[in-house]
């Protein structure tokens, strides 16, 4: 990966939607020189796709929780049980396998506290092998970005 791939990437985090003459343009590329190299960035998985970054709480959804949860065990038949199960879930955000005192941390999002409660009583107690839960609500996001070209 060289400086061009590198100001692709930036240009894209930035702004996604941004045509492609225009980030030929950005990048100092022709047009077809600029796809080339974005069509290699997707095939070699380095850009794995575009979304929309979208605002929780003017979707309705003002809670955010971390969860930390503990299995009874590590087992790759528990691990995989449990893993399906969250992927049910459509209120968890993210699941991440960790390293340390917890199995897993999730990324939930509810309406209010109370909606939280009803997920928590309803699909979140009933996952499959949790030993623990903790759950910490976010007062304020304070930075969520991905990862910069420059760390590549």
């Amino acid at each position: 990966m060289d400086r061009i791939d590198q100001s692709i990437l930036t240009a894209l985090q930035y702004n996604a939607r941004i045509s492609n003459v225009d980030l030929a343009a950005h990048v100092g590329l022709s047009p077809s020189a600029c796809l080339r190299r974005v069509t290699m960035l997707e095939q070699n998985g380095i850009i794995n796709g575009y979304h929309a970054d979208l605002n929780a709480a003017k979707m309705g959804h003002d809670v955010l929780v971390l969860l930390h949860i503990t299995l009874h065990g590590q087992s790759a038949e528990m691990m995989a049980e449990f893993e399906a199960a969250v992927t049910n879930i459509p209120q968890v955000l993210a699941c991440f396998l960790i390293a340390g005192e917890n199995d897993y941390i999730l990324r939930v999002a509810a309406r209010d506290v109370n909606d939280f409660g009803r997920v928590h009583s309803t699909y979140l107690s009933s996952l499959p092998h949790v030993l623990r839960m903790e759950s910490s609500f976010v007062l304020r996001e304070v930075m969520n970005r991905g990862m910069t070209p420059s760390q590549i």
